[in-house]
């Protein structure tokens, strides 16, 4: 039977991909909300570095399999990585349930990150492979769209959880029966699309690149502009996951109104790729790079002056929106502009960088916090995102749709 390039052609096994893909998504969602206050309440830790070191084991844990799962991609199949990735997740709520020190929520999050790692980058890739040239934009936007309006309901749903029944165990039962349906659907209906690769790889006019990593990183100019763009972009998103909810604490908010806010921003980010990723297959890359970053830093120092509930729900959505901005049109650029035998790799290492930002973040704003407050670790994070959309707008070439 002939291979076939293209979202209809291939709709149920995408279709497949973006449910799968939400259960990847909601796995995060299962710690969003809660985990800074777990720390606080049932752990009695009051330093942010500390508290944000749970965010550093699960970026550097999931960027290296990121990377490794590029690498790996079309040597052990894209499934068998997914498969794996999902095995990693198993055990993920027990361990937080049964932890007795934040030496096992450390654990916890590396067994995240390097779940997360392989089944999401292996969703990623596997959704470009069905897709083929023209419509990758439209495949990330869905992709992400799924994964990350994941996030924000399992977000809300376990503050609301914790909020009526406590911290622990009961949020966190939502993460088992997440893990198993995942497993369940990719061990019983998945396919691999190694074939759909090379049907592509025949008609590409890109020539492979010697040391796809340093080109991805450093000397293509597009591509390293993407991959600045993507780590300051978890950068700025693991500071938000570790420091938002305790700067809600502090201005008295209940377990639910964080929540709600917290699961503002991923909602608007998940449900904004549907149309943005769209848009990066028609309108300009680099405006839509530029103006999303500069979007988030705005909307991020503007978190500083913010007192009222109203006011810090519109500015988690205006962060969400510069984030669903950037976020598909990171990856339809990555693939746009690399050779289809090579795409695994070169996202791969996109995505160790982009994930390495949540440990930089954490790290960065938790030493910042602890010095000199909170809303200078806000302030200083802001700028950092400002000044990487101005290197798009500088360095990144304007490609042709």
């Amino acid at each position: 039977m002939e291979t076939k390039l293209g979202l209809k052609e291939n709709w149920k096994q995408f279709g497949l991909l973006v449910i799968v893909n939400a259960f990847v998504g909601g796995m995060v969602g299962l710690e969003r909300s809660i985990i800074p206050q777990l720390a606080e309440t049932e752990f009695g830790i009051s330093s942010k570095s500390a508290i944000l070191s749970f965010i550093v084991a699960f970026g550097i844990t999931k960027a290296i399999a990121n990377y490794f799962t590029g690498k790996l991609a079309n040597r052990i199949g894209r499934r068998n990585l997914l498969i794996i990735g999902w095995l990693l997740a198993l055990p993920i709520p027990f361990v937080i349930i049964y932890a007795n020190n934040w030496s096992w929520i450390i654990f916890a999050n590396i067994l995240l990150g390097i779940s997360q790692g392989l089944t999401w980058s292996s969703t990623v890739v596997m959704k470009m492979d069905l897709v083929g040239e023209k419509q990758r934009g439209l495949a990330m936007g869905i992709n992400e769209f799924a994964g990350y309006l994941a996030v924000g309901i399992v977000a809300f749903l376990t503050g609301f959880i914790a909020q009526n029944y406590g911290v622990r165990p009961y949020p966190f039962y939502i993460g088992i029966v997440i893990a198993v349906l995942g497993f369940l659907l990719t061990i019983i209906w998945v396919k691999d699309t190694k074939t759909h690769v090379s049907q592509e790889a025949k008609n590409s006019t890109i020539t492979n690149a010697e040391n796809v990593f340093m080109t991805t990183t450093f000397t293509d100019k597009t591509l390293s502009s993407v991959t600045q763009a993507g780590l300051v972009n978890n950068l700025n998103d693991g500071m938000i996951w570790g420091l938002l909810p305790i700067l809600l604490l502090q201005l008295k908010l209940n377990n639910q109104n964080i929540g709600i806010i917290t699961a503002i921003y991923p909602t608007f980010w998940g449900i904004g790729q549907l149309f943005t990723g769209k848009m990066s297959d028609i309108y300009s890359k680099k405006k839509m790079l530029f103006w999303g970053m500069f979007l988030q830093g705005i909307a991020i120092i503007l978190l500083i002056f913010a007192k009222d509930f109203y006011f810090l729900a519109i500015l988690s959505a205006f962060l969400g929106i510069g984030t669903a901005l950037v976020y598909p049109t990171f990856l339809s650029t990555i693939a746009q502009a690399t050779n289809p035998n090579q795409r695994a790799e070169s996202i791969g290492t996109f995505r160790l960088w982009r994930d390495l930002g949540y440990a930089f973040g954490a790290i960065i704003s938790g030493i910042t916090a602890d010095i000199f407050g909170i809303q200078y670790a806000i302030l200083l994070i802001g700028v950092i995102t400002i000044c990487s959309s101005v290197i798009i707008q500088i360095r990144m070439p304007d490609l042709k749709n």
